[in-house]
């Protein structure tokens, strides 16, 4: 007997939705011009912007308009000047710069610029799951505007590239400031990060394997240091040694091992993350109470919670405090802190994308058309896609893909 072929009906509307459509029949215009906002962020402590002045040039040059509010490239050393060099209306008024179709930030918009988001829109901005609440989400979904998350933004790959570039910063970043923060000036013992002929290195415990661990480890590494990589994932313990090309510790979170690796370390970073909900806490307070005094806690997954159980909500501007003695940095968004750079690989990632929605007839052609933007689109038509903020926040939602082939 032939074996019988089990799709789903999500599955089938998905291969319904790459067929040839009426649309896919008419001669192939000009890229379509886009008229793009982008307003300055507000959000405490973000210093980044979604679009630099090269991005601009370029997508003017490509026959799109931009409008921009004036210093939102400020907090990242960007004039004014540079975006109207580059073709961009500056918009001195903050509500002109939401009469664009395409809105473009870093962070979601606040209670206020959504009322300000015109009807059927296009949002792309962070979407930070953990943060939204029901009325935020019914408020978007009532402006029926299409909405992306850039950080579920996905290529072909698996990759993840907005994540895994801030990742990448993230984990420079935090040996940075480390090496800092062990300095007298930053409130250590006045010890330097790294290894000198005849002195032992320094002994940084690294927990989570993932992008943000592995660039840390890398940082790190260069610099003579010693390092300790814990994460629950024997693959991605392996993979981060594959990709280092040396040997070096790692290790299963078992807490006597944990416990051993915290007493005797300089530096802990926490950068282990939940793909919804808190991050777990694996360092408790009694392990924290007797490590070295003025050694230093970084927690980077402190916006998800934190692995420590002494973690507690700092900033750019008083970044640190002490707890047992403990030098604890946990400030949310780091890459904030060097946020040029930052604004630069956010941008990197951005404008080709909006290229390429330009180069589509329609928005609902560019998502059949482009199978990696779609994990990204939470909202479309006014429609909750995302099932994960529909399950948490008791919203119904709907399939994307059946929503394309049925042409919504």
């Amino acid at each position: 007997m032939a074996e019988s072929n089990s799709f789903g009906f999500s599955d089938l509307a998905r291969q319904a939705s790459l067929q040839p459509q009426e649309a896919m029949l008419e001669l192939k215009q000009p890229n379509k011009a886009l008229f793009i906002g982008v307003p300055k962020e507000t959000t405490l402590q973000e210093h980044r912007i979604a679009l630099t002045p090269s991005s601009v040039q370029l997508l003017v040059n490509n026959g799109n308009e931009i409008w921009l509010e004036s210093n939102a490239g400020k907090d990242a050393f960007f004039t004014d000047k540079e975006f109207s060099d580059a073709g961009a209306k500056i918009c001195y008024n903050r509500e002109e710069v939401y009469k664009a179709d395409i809105i473009v930030k870093v962070e979601p918009p606040t209670n206020e610029e959504v009322g300000w988001l015109g009807q059927e829109k296009l949002l792309i901005s962070a979407l930070q799951h953990g943060a939204r609440n029901e009325a935020y989400v019914r408020s978007l979904m009532a402006k029926r505007i299409n909405a992306i998350g850039f950080e579920y933004l996905r290529e072909e790959s698996g990759v993840y590239p907005i994540v895994r570039s801030l990742s990448e910063i993230a984990g420079i970043n935090a040996i940075a400031v480390a090496a800092q923060l062990l300095k007298v000036n930053g409130g250590g013992k006045g010890e330097m990060l790294g290894g000198v002929t005849g002195i032992p290195p320094t002994e940084i415990v690294i927990l989570g394997a993932g992008t943000v661990g592995e660039y840390a480890a890398r940082a790190a590494l260069g610099m003579g240091a010693n390092i300790k990589v814990f994460d629950n994932s024997l693959t991605k313990l392996r993979q981060l040694q594959n990709h280092l090309g040396q040997p070096i510790f790692t290790s299963l979170i078992n807490p006597k091992i944990l416990q051993k690796a915290i007493l005797n370390a300089d530096v802990c970073i926490g950068c282990i993350r939940s793909e919804e909900g808190r991050s777990p806490v694996v360092v408790s307070e009694e392990m924290v109470s007797q490590m070295k005094p003025n050694s230093v806690i970084i927690d980077i997954s402190i916006d998800q919670g934190g692995v420590f159980e002494t973690s507690e909500l700092t900033t750019h501007e008083n970044p640190t405090y002490k707890k047992h003695d403990v030098i604890h940095y946990c400030v949310p968004n780091i890459t904030s802190n060097v946020c040029r750079t930052a604004s630069y690989a956010l941008s990197n990632v951005i404008t080709p994308l909006l290229l390429r929605i330009g180069a589509s007839n329609n928005f609902a052609k560019f998502l059949c058309d482009n199978a990696e933007v779609r994990p990204g689109v939470y909202i479309y038509k006014g429609n909750l896609t995302n099932k994960h903020l529909g399950k948490r926040l008791s919203i119904y939602n709907k399939d994307l893909d059946l929503l394309l082939a049925a042409h919504v």
